[in-house]
């Protein structure tokens, strides 16, 4: 665990770009820590969001705009009873 004063995290904010272990903000004159800072661990949304069912979940080579598009027209096709 890192330990570290008001002031230096002031003078060099950027130590939270590179966090890979838990940082400690200190009061240095009354020795009390402040807070507690841990790093992100980055993971994919889709597979947290997915659980069991994430090896069943399809990739695509689309990207999301495509995606919003497409189920938009689906929706507008059932609605309204159009077809493309």
């Amino acid at each position: 665990m890192l330990s570290i004063g008001i002031g230096e995290l002031q003078k060099n904010i950027s130590i939270f770009k590179n966090l890979t272990e838990v940082l400690e903000i200190v009061d240095k004159r009354t020795k009390q820590p402040l807070a507690f800072v841990y790093p992100v661990h980055k993971q994919s949304q889709t597979a947290l969001l997915a659980g069991k069912y994430k090896n069943k979940v399809n990739n695509s080579s689309l990207n999301i705009d495509q995606i919003k598009q497409e189920a938009f027209t689906k929706a507008m096709e059932e609605k309204y009873g159009l077809s493309s």
